[in-house]
């Protein structure tokens, strides 16, 4: 994960893309380096990869990007768009195809032997980055292509891939003199290593677990105890065992009837990184944020935010600030009255490992509905089918499984082709259990990403889950909410899919659009269409009552200040710690100090604290950017109500724009332009408002 991020800025050439190397050399090239065999114009040998093999690979690699590199810095002749931008473009790709395997590996097969590697090469990477970004000669080059760019004759996409690599490389320190460049490469290289430093404190602390019995886990769903009992299993300990991760202590918390054990689970879970010991992260944190300040003034920004939000659709801090609050006064309003309808059952003031449980019987007494009802319903397989069939819908996809006929990293992954219009598109590659060495959370990520030059190629895409692996031969049944999240990283697969991009430069969007395709994608979730068809109980096969169809629809906002509460709360103490000029911060006393200063109900925790924040901390990409599910939701409220707006969520005209104008297109038009040309308009927020519950006419 970190090195792919390192890579990233060295060249704009997509991470994961894959080529032959000189056919004169293939022999003698390290295992990783060797071209991909296989289908589809080959695909990663995931089952032959080794820690060891790793460090032979980056050397060979990183001599092959320096050359590359100086070949196009000491190039004699006058700098054109084709020897200078469309050769950066295609150069890096050894360095791509390691880096892609490494970042598996350590994001889902985390062995103490990669943990190593990770600390060793994360700042030579950085090295490396910075060494190629601040070049003269190259800069030269690119600079002299971008004072004449209008007399260039390029056509609107090379003319914005020459705009956006000046704007990258000047944001990467190329106009600096030789002092702050050397300085600017130091902080680089130190960040690289607590990057990875917090990371691995991180993931120890989700590595441990709490032991349970049987009387403790009264009221817990069996799946979510044979889950717990397997984890026992693992670790060789008596009984149960709950994974200080949210998939394992979410269901604790919303089904335990034991009040003792909700709260020994809900302070482990919430104060990971921050235990005094060798896993605590605040002094990481605080380095981090002092050396991302230093950074931002020597590249001439007032701020860490104003620099990452240099290049995204926001533009500045203060439009994304504008739209956090926005929604935070009506979220916390709603906490207010969940509170209160909790606590008429309760009969005592809620804590924060209260919520979800009380939350669970309000819904029940409301609704005449229960997580625990609806689950029966949701069978993992069922609902990967259901993603499937609605992207089948809406955008003429198909998958086929190729299970067993292409390499993986663990017997857990399964793989499927994905085609359209019968034409090859993808491998997509599905790893939906959780286990130790394996990072937390959801994602999705890329192999290889698709392209036309410098050579045409495919995309090889992943999701990747923590779903609780229950017992030999039994069901796997998910949440609600977990059905969401697999449809929320599946949208991200289908943006790749769905990608016809010519240049990689022109393929990654900002930050605050990336979870605009995820987030639209859970929308068809809940259509009956989809429930009708696939949510089916697991025992009798049968499809969801549509009385349940219909308590689920009636329940859709239910909870929302919750939900909002604790995700807003940590976008706003993101953007406002990386707005702190100096950088100098107490972690914890910031988070307590900010949480104060907006009003943060005391029922309710940050979705991420401070102290186990891996989005901002782990790297750079989201730091000063977790505003931007919002922003981004804000965009796909609105997407939907365009469907709705046109009498179906299955309508073929708006899916076919949504999927040309937006999908398909990458970054090759500036992406609020592109927003505007699909929707007539800028994003309504009162979309986001009616989506979540809340009153239109909010302040």
């Amino acid at each position: 994960m970190l090195l792919a991020s390192a890579m990233m800025m060295m060249t704009p050439a997509m991470a994961q893309s894959q080529t032959a190397p000189k056919p004169a050399t293939q022999a003698q090239l390290p295992f990783l380096l060797q071209p991909w065999t296989g289908p589809h114009g080959g695909v990663p040998p995931w089952d032959k990869v080794k820690p060891e093999q790793f460090p032979p690979a980056f050397e060979v690699a990183f001599a092959d990007l320096r050359a590359e590199v100086r070949a196009i810095a000491d190039n004699k002749a006058a700098p054109t768009f084709d020897n200078v931008i469309g050769a950066l473009e295609a150069s890096g790709q050894q360095l791509d195809q390691v880096a892609t395997m490494f970042d598996l590996m350590t994001s889902n097969m985390n062995s103490p032997a990669y943990q190593e590697l990770d600390r060793e090469w994360s700042p030579k990477f950085a090295a490396l980055s910075d060494e190629i970004s601040m070049d003269p000669k190259l800069f030269a080059r690119i600079d002299a292509l971008y004072q004449k760019r209008a007399t260039l004759k390029l056509n609107p996409m090379q003319l914005r891939l020459l705009e956006r690599t000046y704007d990258r490389y000047v944001r990467s320190g190329a106009k600096l003199n030789d002092a702050d460049k050397a300085q600017l490469a130091n902080i680089n290289q130190q960040l690289a290593t607590l990057f990875t430093d917090f990371n691995q404190r991180l993931l120890r602390d989700e590595e441990t677990a709490l032991p349970a019995t049987e009387a403790e886990l009264k009221g817990v769903p069996d799946g979510v105890k044979s889950a717990a009992r397997a984890a026992a299993e693992e670790r060789k300990l008596p009984g149960y065992a709950i994974v200080n991760t949210r998939s394992a202590v979410d269901p604790i918390l919303t089904f335990g009837d034991d009040r003792a054990l909700r709260e020994k689970v809900w302070r482990a879970f919430v104060n990971r990184g921050d235990n005094g010991d060798g896993n605590d992260t605040n002094a990481v944190i605080e380095k981090i944020v002092k050396l991302r300040a230093d950074r931002a003034h020597l590249l001439g920004f007032a701020t860490h935010a104003n620099l990452r939000m240099a290049d995204t659709m926001a533009k500045e801090p203060a439009r994304a600030e504008e739209l956090m609050m926005r929604v935070w006064g009506p979220a916390v309003a709603r906490v207010g009255e969940e509170v209160a309808d909790m606590e008429k059952i309760s009969g005592f003031p809620i804590e924060p490992w209260d919520y979800l449980y009380f939350a669970e019987k309000v819904r029940k007494a409301r609704y005449d509905l229960s997580a625990a009802e609806t689950k029966p319903y949701f069978e993992l397989n069922n609902m990967i089918e259901a993603s499937y069939w609605a992207a089948g819908q809406l955008y003429g996809l198909e998958f086929k499984e190729v299970t067993g006929t292409i390499p993986v990293f663990h017997p857990d992954v399964r793989v499927y082709e994905v085609t359209r219009g019968g034409k090859h598109v993808a491998l997509f590659y599905r790893d939906d259990f959780a286990r130790t060495g394996k990072r937390s959370g959801a994602w999705m990520t890329t192999y290889r990403n698709q392209r036309k030059f410098p050579t045409p190629q495919t995309v090889l895409a992943s999701n990747n889950n923590n779903f609780a692996k229950p017992g030999a031969n039994e069901p796997v049944l998910i949440s609600y909410d977990d059905a969401e999240t697999l449809f929320h990283e599946f949208g991200h697969a289908i943006h790749y899919f769905l990608q016809n991009v010519t240049y990689p430069g022109l393929a990654n969007t900002p930050r605050d659009f990336v979870e605009y395709p995820s987030q639209v994608n859970e929308n068809w979730l809940l259509t009956r269409e989809v429930l009708d068809r696939f949510a089916k109980h697991y025992k009798t096969g049968e499809p969801m009552p549509k009385a349940l169809v219909d308590k689920i629809e009636k329940s859709q906002t239910f909870n929302q200040g919750y939900a909002t509460v604790s995700y807003l709360s940590s976008a706003i103490v993101d953007m406002k710690l990386h707005l702190v000029p100096n950088g100098v911060v107490n972690p914890d006393a910031f988070e307590r100090d900010t949480l104060a200063a907006i009003g943060m109900p005391k029922q309710i925790v940050m979705r991420h604290r401070l102290p186990q924040f891996s989005h901002l901390f782990s790297g750079d990409s989201y730091s000063a950017g977790y505003y931007s599910y919002l922003w981004s939701e804000t965009m796909d409220a609105d997407t939907w109500a365009a469907f709705e707006e046109a009498g179906s969520p299955w309508n073929k005209g708006v899916a076919d724009r949504f999927r040309t104008i937006l999908l398909s297109t990458g970054n090759e038009t500036d992406r609020a332009d592109a927003y505007r040309e699909f929707r007539g308009r800028d994003p309504d927020v009162k979309a986001l408002l009616k989506k979540r519950g809340f009153p239109a006419d909010a302040k």
